[in-house]
């Protein structure tokens, strides 16, 4: 997905990178997709924040994430494994429009389509960017960072792949089957509404089997 992810009025970042909490808290991008969002259902009472949206070359808004629970930071895994209590717990979902291969707005390119793969790859990505293997040094970690893209990314390519389980869901209350996958750094789970959006999320700390989905009514209650 040739995207890149931004919060509006903030500089853009690299797709899959992560703002700093205070500079994620304004709904205007958010607003602008032309597709509905999605969060964890009522059944989680636990705080809400917006994250980010990823936009295409051409402008048009294609995918974004909002977050639940714990507000995670970069963290040395080796370090939350000696004080496990203090661990975050939160679940990240991903929202990305189902679309075709398709000409841009502009006319001067060609948009990759969507698909479930794209959900998995953004979900794996942003808990990546969320994630400091123990005992690493700093200046190895961009390295580290791009194996592991690489490696989220074929992943993704290859859902029937024995990575990867079958997870059933509520979706707006429907049972919906989602590909999922743990790691030492969390989990990461994709999978497709009938609303016209796939889904993907990732988490830590935070039980995935216990999640339900939902269309978030008004996407300000987030910010």
């Amino acid at each position: 997905m040739e995207t890149t992810s931004r919060v509006d009025g903030q500089t853009p970042v690299v797709e899959g990178g992560q703002q700093a909490p205070t500079a994620r808290r304004t709904v205007d991008g958010y607003l602008l997709a032309p597709f509905p969002w999605y969060g964890l259902d009522e059944a989680f009472t636990g705080p809400r924040w917006l994250m980010q949206v990823g936009v295409a070359a051409d402008g048009a808004v294609e995918h974004g994430s909002v977050g639940h629970g714990d507000e995670p930071s970069v963290r040395n895994e080796h370090l939350a494994a000696a004080a496990s209590e203090s661990r975050e717990k939160f679940a990240v979902v991903v929202t990305v429009a189902a679309s075709p291969s398709r000409r841009s707005a502009d006319g001067t390119g060609l948009l990759e389509a969507t698909s479930v793969s794209s959900a998995a790859w953004l979900a794996g990505v942003g808990l990546l960017s969320f994630t400091w293997p123990g005992q690493m040094d700093h200046s190895l970690r961009d390295d580290w960072l791009e194996q592991q893209t690489e490696t989220a990314w074929e992943l993704a390519d290859d859902l029937a792949g024995d990575a990867w389980s079958t997870l059933s869901l509520p979706v707006d209350g429907v049972a919906t089957p989602f590909h999922y996958r743990e790691s030492e750094f969390g989990w990461v789970l994709a999978g497709s509404t009938t609303e016209g959006v796939h889904l993907g999320a990732y988490g830590r700390g935070m039980s995935a089997y216990g999640l339900g989905f939902a269309m978030i009514k008004d996407i300000a209650e987030y910010a």
